[in-house]
């Protein structure tokens, strides 16, 4: 009798198979480097590589200037969707970014300004000039956090096409997630082989992606690092980030885990503070020095930190409130949680 893990394992097996078929050979070798690499080490050991994480933070000085430690864009929001942009902008300030702007649609604007008077909030998103007024500001941020409660409306997402291409053609680095997902999944192409990308999904968005790019969504269950290590090297050496019961992050060479302790409350607004946090590391993780990370790609140790650092808000956060937790709450530990783990 045939069982049903022998019929999942074929069915991976001729998936992969499909993958490398149409990817072709490159890909092949590639895929066997890293995961040899990845079968010697199954997991860096998580005092060495968030280690690195601290070596990427810049120290505090009375010499810098307001901006110089990371100004950060959000590309998200739209009348339904209000509280994921705030997340992800606030997430990045508390991190250590000086200036945190959110390009939202006209009717989101007032609500989110309402929620802090430390963000900088921009009504363009839904503007027919909004790939226009972006690039006015495009000069002067230093990473991006596109989806963040962006909904799907059509226009919204044409908008945001253009915004990917203009913030690509200024190397500027980008970290997707939410709906931002779900229109890379409609089109692969809009962040192909762009290595500045870094792309955040959850299970569900995860299956989408993998189903869009390998021509057939690839079980993770079985072997979750090497379907997160195929996706990243079919779209590119894009780092990816597969969010769930541990973090899985490639960049096509390499694997990680992020096992910190976390909690099993599953409220919304979680994967907001991951991509705020993910698009300060990012930037300061690129203009660190080169040994900093000890040969790692700087955007792979700079997504670590951000699921690290996550996580550890959400277990502080559990600890005091327990099942009533909600992401408002873990804002308030990400200074007391960056302290712990990353100043230690």
């Amino acid at each position: 009798m045939v069982t049903r893990a022998a019929v999942a394992g074929a069915a991976a097996v001729a998936l992969l198979s499909a993958a490398l078929a149409l990817y072709g050979p490159q890909l092949d070798a590639a895929l066997g480097r890293a995961f040899s690499l990845y079968k010697a080490r199954p997991m860096k050991d998580m005092a060495d590589t968030l280690q690195l994480v601290r070596n990427i933070i810049p120290p505090l000085s009375t010499k810098k200037h307001k901006g110089q430690d990371g100004r950060i864009g959000i590309v998200g929001g739209c009348q339904e969707y209000t509280g994921a942009p705030y997340f992800a902008a606030i997430a990045a300030l508390r991190v250590g970014a000086d200036l945190s702007h959110v390009f939202c649609t006209r009717e989101a604007a007032p609500v989110i300004k309402s929620y802090s008077p430390e963000l900088i909030v921009h009504p363009v998103l839904d503007s027919p000039d909004a790939v226009h007024d972006m690039e006015k500001w495009l000069p002067q941020l230093h990473a991006l956090v596109v989806g963040p409660g962006l909904g799907r409306d059509g226009a919204l997402l044409d908008n945001v096409k253009g915004i990917l291409e203009a913030s690509k053609a200024r190397d500027i680095p980008i970290v997707i997630d939410a709906d931002g997902l779900w229109l890379i999944a409609q089109q692969p192409a809009l962040i192909q082989g762009y290595q500045k990308a870094v792309l955040t999904p959850n299970h569900a968005e995860f299956s989408r992606l993998s189903d869009a790019v390998l021509r057939g969504a690839m079980d993770s269950s079985s072997d979750h690092p090497r379907a997160v290590l195929s996706l990243s090297q079919a779209l590119g050496n894009v780092t990816v980030v597969h969010k769930g019961e541990r973090d899985v992050i490639s960049d096509g060479k390499h694997v990680l885990e992020c096992s910190q302790g976390g909690s099993s409350r599953r409220c919304g607004g979680q994967g907001d503070l991951l991509s705020g946090s993910l698009g300060v590391l990012a930037h300061w993780a690129l203009h660190a020095a080169p040994e900093k990370t000890n040969g790692l790609s700087p955007l792979l140790v700079a997504a670590f930190g951000a699921c690290a650092l996550t996580r550890q808000c959400s277990h502080q956060a559990f600890q005091k409130h327990g099942r009533s937790t909600t992401t408002t709450d873990m804002v308030a530990e990400v200074g007391p949680a960056f302290s712990r783990l990353l100043e230690a």
